[in-house]
């Protein structure tokens, strides 16, 4: 049902925001703590590696309770979080509260998508799931550009108001308008576990961890890559985040329906942008409305990423959903944390301008395993039975 899927996508928003909200303050952590970038990067690559490590058995274990209680537990984490984190605590309480909602983070994911396509044709399942994931593109578009503008307006702390702010609103409508939905028929471990045998899963797991380790390499350190590489203050950072969210809300629709006809040529084509973005950004230079095209671009190609890879991962275990969400998110995140932590080591040791290129490297490794995955599709075809 539409009407659940946007539940889930305003939860989402609530979640992303959490999340990737720090991306544009981690300049202003980094001074307010006397730390380096790179450290304060772990703000980010801490929470992104809690969920890679624990989202499918926090998944599994959730599997069998009410929907509506798991949906609502998971933002009234995020919301209490988010308030302590307000009040700019010692950075290791910081650290500490990051991490916490981390924890339910995939599990709700996980359970708004099964929500979301529980009752739905197979032919409107990609299109329902690209509305729960609107919620990435629509945070990037208002709040967390906002929550980088407020904080450039008033100082750091603000920033984590915001996110507090949405994670209330979010919940209160699932506690209004979602129904209780208690777990009919739980499946066993087993049968979620046996897709991790298939290598035509593993292929996509990977290629999902690939595809957003090189994303996250340079969009981690968005406002510190504008601000080095190309010279951009703190007022046009926020509204160079802003394109890039507006931008990527048509792109993310436009995924839903492309992954509807083809979900291993849409997913190339999105991918294609981590190889097209470094080369484009070192044509740019200096040149400001260059620079702004290049954002705009970047920002239609990598918003879709989740969608495509969560989509891309499923594709290959239809049977196991919610199981295979949750490894998609995780694997995601260990891409986040990757991809986090060699970009920081990267402008600590040669210099911002160089993220990108971490971008091409694992784009390349992506593309292969997809190949790998085709070859082992086309052996599987050609070995079943006529």
């Amino acid at each position: 049902m539409k009407t659940f899927a946007y539940i889930g996508c305003l939860g989402f928003i609530a979640v992303i925001t959490t999340e990737f909200g720090i991306i544009g303050i981690l300049p202003q952590v980094a001074e307010y703590y006397k730390i380096s970038i790179d450290k304060a990067g772990y703000l980010l690559s801490a929470f992104a590696l809690v969920i890679a490590l624990t989202g499918p058995f926090m998944t599994l274990w959730t599997s069998g309770i009410d929907r509506k209680k798991i949906m609502s537990a998971s933002l009234f984490m995020f919301l209490i979080t988010g308030i302590v984190s307000s009040f700019s605590p010692p950075f290791w309480l910081l650290m500490l509260v990051r991490i916490l909602p981390a924890f339910l983070q995939p599990v709700y994911i996980a359970t708004a998508l099964s929500v979301a396509v529980a009752q739905a044709d197979e032919s409107k399942k990609n299109e329902l799931m690209s509305i729960v994931f609107n919620g990435v593109t629509i945070a990037m578009v208002t709040t967390v550009p906002f929550a980088t503008w407020i904080s450039g307006l008033y100082s750091w702390e603000y920033s984590f108001m915001v996110q507090t702010a949405v994670s209330l609103i979010a919940l209160i409508i699932i506690q209004l308008m979602l129904p209780s939905i208690p777990v009919k028929e739980k499946k066993s471990y087993g049968s979620q576990i046996n897709i991790l045998k298939k290598p035509v899963f593993i292929f996509s797991t990977l290629t999902n961890f690939f595809m957003i380790t090189a994303w996250f390499s340079t969009y981690s350190y968005f406002a510190d890559y504008l601000s080095k590489a190309k010279g951009m203050d703190t007022s046009m950072i926020s509204y160079m985040l802003f394109l890039f969210g507006i931008i990527g809300i048509v792109a993310n629709w436009t995924a839903g329906k492309m992954l509807n006809k083809n979900v291993a040529g849409t997913t190339a084509f999105f991918l294609s942008g981590t190889i097209l973005i470094p080369i484009l950004f070192y044509i740019s230079d200096g040149n400001l409305w260059a620079t702004i095209l290049v954002i705009g671009i970047w920002g239609f190609l990598y918003s879709p990423s989740f969608l495509n890879a969560s989509t891309y991962m499923i594709s290959s275990a239809p049977g196991a959903l919610e199981f295979a969400n949750s490894l998609a998110t995780s694997f995601g995140n260990l891409g986040v944390t990757l991809g986090t932590t060699i970009g920081g080591w990267i402008i600590v040791t040669k210099g911002a301008e160089y993220t990108p290129w971490i971008g091409l490297v694992f784009g390349l490794l992506a593309f292969l395993m997809m190949i790998l995955r085709s070859i082992f599709e086309k052996r599987n075809q050609q070995l079943a039975p006529c």
